[in-house]
């Protein structure tokens, strides 16, 4: 069926992935990709049944990152009777997965109010949506567990930049908002015609036109420092697939930049880096320590989170990355060096 003259009413990208979640939780044997675009909340607005939906199928790809980089365990099965198809892939969650840990137990009146609380959640985030998905699912021959679908909470974009940002995008208005660069004392207001808000290695970037600059920026929302404004102008986005190119050139970005860094063994950095970066893990070096290759998109980003483990981590290359973390932990030491304010005040008194 071809798409109607108007477009489909816009998804938000917490929605959509929050979608996925559940509609992956709620099968035991996975769904093909096909199943996915076509029944899932946020891309069956845009499918096309027998056309072509290769835009559609890279937006699924990109969220299949985005969803494992938030730590859902998202499985690949291959078809028994057509190994190598990817067409017949089926994804999945499996739930014992994402159980809680068996240590983790409540007490009675915890369980009450946890009862109370999926009740709430039942009855208010199975949407008719979820429903109409539900249903569909199960025309296609699909079991789907619904009381997985209605316990389930909302997912929300922790940046309060989000939801102004994704109302000017839908008017194409420019916003206005404080941003403080890395090694600057003081933000500095920019004015900005939104393109696309995209999530890359688990943070939330905006893509636009900065009026001063007269060129394309993109943006973290974590260093918007103040509320962002949309004005009551507007502007007509010249050509399409902005997100798609933001994400393309965060990607480059990501790619150009590695680094060497060494971990000790046994340490709080090796759980949580190991997580992240299991993938690059060679053998174990000896004296209790392991190497690391890293890419990273932003560089004072990957600073503060290595200067946060101290001495468990070791930048190895490039130079520049470990002058920004020996920085770092040289304030830190000359912070708690200082006297506080006050102290040494009435010393010495009878």
């Amino acid at each position: 069926m071809p798409r109607s003259s108007s477009s489909p009413a816009r998804v938000p990208v917490e929605e959509r992935l929050f979608s996925l979640v559940l509609a992956l939780l709620a099968t035991e044997n996975g769904l093909t990709k096909n199943e996915i675009l076509s029944t899932v909340q946020g891309y069956r607005q845009r499918y096309e049944a027998h056309g072509d939906n290769s835009s559609l199928e890279r937006q699924f790809e990109r969220d299949k990152d985005d969803i494992r980089e938030l730590g859902v365990p998202l499985e690949t099965v291959e078809s028994p009777e057509a190994a190598g198809n990817n067409q017949l892939l089926r994804y999945r969650i499996p739930k014992g997965a994402y159980d809680l840990p068996q240590d983790v137990v409540f007490s009675p009146e915890e369980i009450t109010l946890l009862g109370l609380a999926a009740t709430v959640w039942r009855e208010g985030s199975l949407s008719g949506e979820s429903r109409r998905a539900l249903m569909k699912l199960r025309s296609l021959g699909v079991e789907a567990d619904e009381p997985v679908v209605g316990y389930a909470p909302r997912l929300r974009a922790r940046e309060s930049a989000f939801d102004p940002l994704s109302q000017a995008l839908e008017r194409h208005a420019i916003v206005q908002f404080p941003y403080l660069k890395p090694g600057e004392s003081a933000s500095r207001v920019r004015t900005v015609a939104p393109l696309a808000l995209v999530q890359h290695q688990g943070r939330w970037h905006l893509q636009g036109i900065d009026q001063e600059a007269g060129g394309s920026r993109t943006f973290l929302l974590s260093r918007m420092v103040g509320p962002v404004k949309v004005t009551n102008r507007t502007f007509v986005p010249e050509g399409d697939d902005f997100a798609e190119r933001a994400l393309e050139d965060l990607e480059r970005i990501w790619a150009a930049n590695v680094a060497e860094i060494e971990v000790t063994a046994g340490t709080d950095a090796a759980t949580r880096l190991r997580k992240r970066y299991g993938d690059a893990v060679p053998a174990e070096h000896p004296g209790g320590a392991f190497r690391l290759t890293v890419n990273f998109s932003d560089i004072n980003i990957l600073a503060d989170q290595l200067a946060a483990f101290g001495p468990e981590v070791l930048v190895l290359s490039p130079e520049e990355l470990r002058g920004k973390v020996v920085d770092r932990l040289i304030a830190v030491a000359e912070a708690h060096e200082r006297p506080a304010p006050g102290a040494g005040e009435g010393r010495g008194r009878g």
